[in-house]
């Protein structure tokens, strides 16, 4: 009896003893993960941090399309979100599809009254082309009988100087260039409308046009081909972005595309080929969508590069599926915006693709010779 009392006390002096040994090894435990802790701090903060303007871009261009002035557009603060130094507006600004120009100007003050709008436009420099709804008609072209008196009144709404070139030439094309103390940008704006020729409709199901017969009819016209090749040619800027209403890539779709006018394309590349020009990018809208299309042309020391986006107010929800042999990356179909981030010293652009609350849909890097 005595030696089993004996045995219970040994065995709860060894417990007892056991518990407190396992206690000290885990309070060492957590003293030593403090210690790590506390260094790891002090190591973080002896380290100098960069500053957060290192990480700004040189320059900033935001730029979207297809806004439909009697709806509310959610993007406009969203836009301002990325303090751009620039906005683009890409086309079909407005949704008004008539000859009557008293309803043309009423729709462009209902854009002015559109919730964010005017807070953005005149906090920043803005250049803008039309596209067909906010020119005349649904891919209306050269014969729009009523052009003429659109372009005063385009002109009027985004404040073009009476002594302006625009003023008396035929058609809104422009073009401004940028410069900050790191490099300049070139910003070629066309516009693809007033001398736009015929199209040729499809016979084939789910496709409206089908491209023209090689070399014949025009998008720019002589006279702005013209104009294009000198704003090209002679040009020192790091940057020059074109700017199209609509896609000049991505011709596969079967609606208004430079694909309906093969001999178009081929012209641009060329004229890009010999004018030398640095670090083209285009851009477009027009389709509801928004996608990066991006091409190997011969003897040119860049990728091309068509950055498609639309719409600001609405977008083509129920897209499934859509041929472009030039895509790279996914289509976006919800509404969205573009920003084109610049940074001078590594010749990049970042491109991004931005929808609600600012969020990043999508986004392509691309450095430059």
């Amino acid at each position: 009896m005595v030696n089993i009392q004996f045995i219970n006390i040994v065995q709860n002096i060894i417990c007892v003893t056991f518990v407190k040994t396992l206690n000290i090894l885990v309070l060492k435990k957590r003293i030593i993960k403090s210690y790590i802790l506390v260094i790891i701090i002090l190591v973080s903060c002896a380290i100098p941090k960069a500053k957060h303007t290192d990480t700004l871009p040189d320059f900033t261009i935001a730029f979207g399309s297809c806004n439909r002035q009697n709806m509310e557009n959610i993007l406009w603060k969203e836009i301002r979100k990325n303090q751009p130094d620039l906005w683009i507006s890409g086309g079909d600004n407005i949704y008004s599809d008539s000859d009557d120009m008293n309803k043309l100007r009423m729709d462009y003050e209902a854009l002015k009254n559109q919730k964010g709008y005017v807070t953005l436009t005149n906090s920043i420099p803005v250049m803008a082309t039309w596209d067909d709804h906010d020119y005349g008609s649904n891919d209306a072209g050269v014969n729009f009988s009523k052009k003429r008196e659109a372009q005063e009144i385009f002109l009027d709404f985004f404040e073009i100087t009476k002594n302006d070139p625009r003023r008396i030439q035929k058609g809104i094309y422009h073009s401004e260039i940028f410069k900050t103390t790191k490099g300049s940008i070139k910003v070629i704006v066309l516009d693809t409308r007033y001398f736009r020729t015929a199209l040729t409709k499809s016979s084939k199901n789910k496709r409206r046009y089908t491209p023209n017969t090689f070399g014949e009819g025009t998008i720019l016209g002589q006279t702005q081909w013209k104009w294009l090749t000198n704003e090209l040619s002679n040009n020192t800027a790091d940057f020059n972005i074109i700017v199209s209403s609509i896609q000049i890539l991505s011709a596969e779709h079967g609606f208004e595309t430079w694909g309906n006018f093969p001999h178009e394309v081929d012209k641009l590349k060329k004229i890009i080929i010999n004018s030398k020009a640095k670090g083209v990018v285009l851009l477009s809208g027009d389709r509801h969508i928004s996608e990066f299309s991006k091409t190997k042309v011969p003897a040119l020391s860049f990728p091309l590069i068509d950055f498609t986006s639309s719409g600001l107010t609405h977008s083509y929800n129920g897209f499934t599926s859509e041929k472009n042999k030039f895509r790279v990356q996914d289509v976006i179909s919800e509404i969205s915006f573009g920003l084109l981030k610049f940074d001078f010293k590594a010749q990049k652009i970042t491109m991004q693709m931005r929808g609600k609350q600012n969020k990043l849909l999508q986004e392509l890097f691309q450095v430059y010779p």
